[in-house]
């Protein structure tokens, strides 16, 4: 067997774990009460309203800990700490997007600057940022297959659904929608990392798909905790 055979085998075996831990997330997701009233066409706008707003830091946070993530990555890795710089690059103005959502539906732009994190984004935040300390960590691809994968596998559903049961319009749609169409180049950008020679580090293959667990579990958390601060 080759070294890229072994390469592609082991990128399979990973993104298969993967895929598992997406599955069990999602439908743990639908189950979460602000995420089981939009898809029930029992939301109110005032609850969109706060879903944006306890949404907000760990949008405008994203670019910050994937730039650490870059900054922890060095030699032999350089050619992929530049995917994650160009990922970030692509991400770090996203929270203007939400905040235009925010205020279509009725939102004030500085009582939203002035909020802090609900208690699940505050434990969110902090692991994204502990792990984005670490050498190589690598691990986060998990992170962002599970974070990339909601608006690769989720937001256009989610979108249409307010859309349909509420008459949200596409302005105040708009950070959803965005990232229903371009979350899945990230996503696949990301996952060719794996096939670069990162799956040799010892028990990367494990932590990736801890990773991928703990953050989903903390994801949750966030909706969970909404107006909890």
């Amino acid at each position: 067997m080759t070294n890229s055979d072994s390469q592609l085998i082991s990128t399979q075996q990973v993104l298969r774990q993967l895929t598992i831990v997406w599955a069990d997330f999602e439908s743990r997701l639908l189950q979460v009460p602000i995420i089981y009233r939009a898809m029930n066409n029992q939301l109110q706008l005032e609850d969109y309203r706060r879903l944006l707003a306890d949404h907000y830091h760990q949008v405008k946070e994203g670019s910050g800990w994937i730039c650490r993530a870059a900054s922890s990555i060095t030699e032999p890795y350089l050619e992929q700490r530049a995917v994650f710089i160009g990922h970030a690059t692509t991400e770090h103005q996203d929270y203007k997007m939400l905040e235009r959502c925010y205020q279509t539906v009725g939102g004030d732009i500085n009582e939203l600057h002035k909020q802090g994190k609900n208690i699940g984004s505050e434990a969110l935040s902090a692991w994204m940022y502990y792990k984005a300390s670490q050498a190589n960590p690598f691990d986060l691809i998990g992170a962002m297959f599970i974070i990339e994968g909601l608006g690769k596998q989720f937001a256009r559903t989610f979108a249409e659904a307010l859309q349909h049961n509420m008459g949200i319009s596409a302005e105040q749609l708009e950070f959803y929608t965005y990232h229903a169409e371009h979350d899945g180049d990230h996503l696949d950008e990301l996952e060719a990392i794996l096939s670069t020679g990162i799956l040799t580090i010892p028990d990367i293959q494990n932590e990736i798909i801890r990773t991928a667990k703990v953050t989903a579990r903390l994801y949750l958390l966030q909706l969970e905790e909404l107006g909890n601060y």
